[in-house]
């Protein structure tokens, strides 16, 4: 990981994957998508942990349903 890594919010990621930003907390609360959490307590996610599950979309999904 550079220091210069592109950071997303829950906003972003969830425009892409068109989900609720809680949605996006709960994967990374959950460790499903590689995060961090600012000083300030909020969540960022790594852009290239979303680009790597781009690919792979679905992989998300079945977590998210299978924690229902």
């Amino acid at each position: 990981m550079s220091s210069a890594e592109r950071l997303l919010t829950p906003e972003e990621v969830g425009r892409i994957y068109k989900v609720e930003p809680v949605t996006v907390s709960r994967w990374a609360r959950a460790g499903r998508i590689r995060s961090t959490k600012t000083p300030g307590g909020h969540w960022r996610v790594y852009a290239s942990d979303v680009e790597a599950h781009m690919s792979h979309p679905v992989d998300l999904a079945i977590a998210e349903a299978g924690a229902a």
